[in-house]
């Protein structure tokens, strides 16, 4: 569906990708995350023909990007593009206008589309009645009234309360149910985790690495994590090692990466002597690998 291949882009002296590529399949959901300034919304914007590459080239379903391109992808950006004081319907038509709806198929599109993200019974009420969650569904839905092959949710569920976020995200798996390909940048690793088939992670406008989440997990050489309250932190770490076992620091907490799966008994074992406050076992999330690439690579 995507095919991203060399592509780099510069202001000025500062080089915002270099050499990225990135391969998108039909009907997946691909997580794009990094930090502020990883070079995610210059690709959009490249994708979405609203910026020029310097070098590299960009295919949307064989089609090199252009004007045409624009047709077959829908965005919704992290800042909702709808007009306030105007309806859930008046909005959506706004932009199939703009898409070159005819009126038949437009007003059908409009019904259409404001069922699909279960706003319908909205579509006369004012965008400024709505509630956070609502208007960024309504601003997902502007991005799928022209029947897009690829959408581009760009931090769709910043800001949102967790009710919300569930109804963004219940959304988002329907478009991969109905064969819609979802490019979603967000910052909040447990939604690519749920989401996503598969995640790259970008850091100064290169791809770090990518894969399934069970792929990304064998870039961490452990079978589980555990996070250690003690006050004898390099005791700790010092035992730790003698059995092999990897040691980080995540914010304030000490953490050991284990290289095998031990039962609650004999990791104690393994810190006997030590006074030890807590343990608390974690599986390898997609934080500890982002973490990992983010300070070490």
């Amino acid at each position: 569906m995507l095919t991203i291949q060399n592509l780099n882009k510069s202001y000025g002296k500062r080089q915002v990708l270099k050499n990225l590529n990135l391969q998108i399949n039909s009907g997946e959901v691909y997580g794009l995350i990094g930090a502020n300034g990883s070079g995610k919304t210059t690709t959009i914007n490249i994708i979405c023909n609203l910026l020029q590459a310097d070098s590299g080239q960009i295919k949307i379903n064989q089609q090199s990007v252009s004007e045409a391109t624009k047709k077959i992808i829908g965005v919704a950006p992290q800042e909702n593009l709808l007009y306030k004081s105007l309806s859930c319907a008046e909005n959506l038509k706004f932009f199939a206008d703009i898409y070159g709806l005819n009126r038949k198929e437009r007003q059908q599109r409009i019904l259409d589309t404001l069922a699909s993200v279960n706003l319908l019974d909205r579509a006369k009420q004012p965008v400024e009645t709505l509630s956070g969650g609502m208007q960024r569904r309504l601003n997902i839905a502007v991005a799928l009234v022209h029947q897009p092959q690829l959408v581009i949710l760009d931090e769709p569920t910043t800001g949102l309360d967790i009710e919300a976020r569930y109804e963004i995200w219940e959304l988002i798996r329907q478009l991969k149910n109905q064969g819609i390909t979802v490019l979603l940048t967000t910052h909040l690793l447990e939604e690519a985790e749920r989401l996503c088939q598969r995640i790259g992670v970008l850091k100064h406008g290169q791809l770090l690495a990518e894969g399934s989440l069970a792929e990304l997990r064998k870039l961490i050489p452990a079978e589980e994590i555990i996070l250690v309250q003690t006050e004898s932190e390099e005791q700790a770490i010092a035992r730790a090692k003698e059995y092999g076992f990897t040691h980080r620091r995540y914010g304030s907490d000490l953490a050991f990466w284990l290289p095998e799966s031990l039962d609650l008994k004999e990791i104690i074992a393994r810190f006997d002597g030590i006074a030890i406050n807590s343990i608390a076992r974690q599986p390898v999330r997609l934080e500890h690998i982002y973490l990992e690439l983010m300070q070490y690579s």
